[in-house]
């Protein structure tokens, strides 16, 4: 039993998935906050385009 429980803790397959999901859910937390702050942008600026081509009244 005592055989098994060290080789348990030795085994370090579990960490290395933990790892790779904590780098995936980082990556997406900055994917989508970049894509939130572009999305903000390209909405401002196709607003002051929308603008300035839209006839005078």
């Amino acid at each position: 039993m005592s055989k098994m429980f060290s080789r348990f803790l030795k085994n370090e397959s579990g960490a290395t998935a933990i790892e790779y999901a904590l780098i995936a859910g980082l990556m997406a937390v900055v994917c989508i906050s970049a894509i939130t702050a572009l999305g903000t942008t390209m909405e401002n600026t196709f607003e002051t385009i929308k603008n300035a081509l839209a006839p005078a009244s």
